[in-house]
């Protein structure tokens, strides 16, 4: 088994991310060793250096085409990720967001647990209604920071509400950057050969949106719900002069127009389940109404590419390993092994969500790891006889453990790029620990007794 190619790619991938190695390079280089050692690329050495090199990039040559080919699974959200990333950039090239975050720090509670579920709510709205992803954090929580400071809320419980916020919508629900993730976890099943629509899809993926809802109880009612003292600094005096300034913005029919392109983008997807669409009328209508210049276009399209377009080629490439990884051979041996130590479908739910979480820690996207672990769970969970509903959320909540906690996570750098403006929250003790505990036990618990109640 170890010298199975797609154990070995993986755990040379694994090792690569952890090491801080860049993540696309990371997925090529493991893609390249599964093909390599799959097709016996080494073992032409032993008649000879030169007939050993010729077929080293033979094998090399025929991964990489196949490779190739396999990226076209994930074009369609490779797009959208970069459409997404244009209405981002054309939303915060407005004062929309400083005008909404105005007028919902003034209903914000003075009380800290309700205060910092308020934050949570707010923040789901980033992944599903209005998608800017993580970049309303810096607008939003620097702000907040005198008041946070004020009521004495520990930062730990604000870090767990905003990756909740950035996490449990795309998890649970088929709107914005969730229609992307079940659209990626449909095609990934169906290439493995479990054909699914997206509402079966919705219809168990709640189990994961629940989990990381105890979770989030747990953090802010329980372990992070007594006072916690920070300084205030020269930060917190300068963001509260900025803030008096804010108050006074008004929407002006840039910032409508906007506002109501996100709203075309939302509905449109909603109605087509094409999120490609409806981002892209949503910026047609901002751009007919001057929401965003005719003159600043190429601009908003070269940030949104900024923001999204390392994503969108992760998702590209991981894609391509997928398929790298089925052609290798390797998989059924692999799944006839693990399903021999898995010892039934609660060892064989519990040992697939451990792997997933390993990974999802490694790559630091939960996005890209759905194409390399559907390729061997999908097999294993019909071995294990699950049924198409568990083998959704298994490989659903496999891809999304470890997105929390991951030092290498947009769901834990984002908190920590708000929480730490003032350099008295530390990325990995007071973001990834709580997030990685209060989430991912959840989820493993959730996605277990769900699997084997669905099977």
């Amino acid at each position: 088994m170890l010298g199975n190619p797609v154990v070995l790619s993986i755990i040379l991938m694994i090792i690569l991310c952890l090491f801080r190695f860049n993540i696309l390079l990371s997925i090529l280089v493991s893609a390249l060793l599964a093909g390599v050692i799959s097709h016996h690329g080494f073992s032409g050495f032993s008649d000879g250096i030169s007939v050993g090199f010729q077929t080293l990039f033979t094998s090399m040559a025929d991964t990489t085409s196949t490779l190739i080919t396999g990226m076209k699974g994930n074009l369609t959200t490779s797009l959208s990720y970069i459409l997404l990333g244009a209405l981002a950039a054309a939303i915060a090239n407005t004062n929309l967001t400083a005008i909404l975050i105005n007028a919902i720090s003034k209903i914000l509670s003075q009380t800290r647990t309700w205060f910092v579920l308020s934050i949570a709510f707010i923040a789901c709205f980033s992944q599903n209604l209005i998608p800017v992803h993580i970049a309303f954090i810096p607008i939003l929580i620097p702000p907040l920071l005198p008041l946070m400071n004020k009521l004495n809320i520990d930062r730990r419980a604000v870090a767990c509400a905003l990756t909740f916020g950035l996490k449990a919508p795309y998890v649970s629900l088929s709107v914005g950057f969730g229609l992307l993730f079940h659209n990626i976890l449909q095609q990934e099943l169906e290439n493995n050969g479990v054909k699914v629509e997206i509402g079966d899809i919705s219809s168990v993926m709640w189990i994961g949106g629940l989990s990381m809802l105890v979770g989030l109880l747990l953090a802010v009612f329980i372990f992070y719900s007594r006072k916690r003292v920070y300084q205030n600094t020269a930060f917190e005096a300068k963001e509260t002069e900025e803030a008096n300034i804010t108050k006074s913005l008004k929407m002006t029919k840039k910032e409508w127009a906007v506002l109501i392109g996100s709203v075309i983008a939302f509905s449109v997807q909603l109605y087509t389940d094409s999120l490609p669409l409806g981002a892209l009328l949503g910026l047609v209508f901002m751009i007919a109404f001057k929401g965003i210049e005719y003159n600043k276009v190429d601009d908003i399209m070269d940030n949104g590419l900024a923001m999204m377009g390392f994503i969108a080629f992760i998702m590209l490439v991981a894609a391509g390993f997928g398929s790298v990884l089925r052609e290798s051979g390797g998989i059924e041996s692999l799944v006839s092994f693990a399903s021999q130590i898995a010892g039934g479908k609660i060892g064989g739910a519990l040992l697939m969500l451990i792997i997933g979480l390993l990974v999802t820690i490694g790559i630091g996207t939960s996005f890209g790891t759905i194409p390399i672990i559907a390729s061997i769970y999908v097999p294993l969970s019909l071995q294990l006889g699950f049924s198409p509903a568990a083998i959704i959320l298994l490989v659903g909540i496999a891809a999304a453990l470890g997105d929390a906690g991951s030092p290498a996570s947009d769901s834990t750098l984002g908190p920590t790029s708000g929480l730490n403006a003032d350099e008295q929250h530390n990325h990995i003790y007071d973001t990834c620990v709580p997030t990685f505990l209060f989430f991912n036990i959840p989820l493993i618990i959730g996605a277990t007794i769900g699997a084997i109640v669905l099977s």
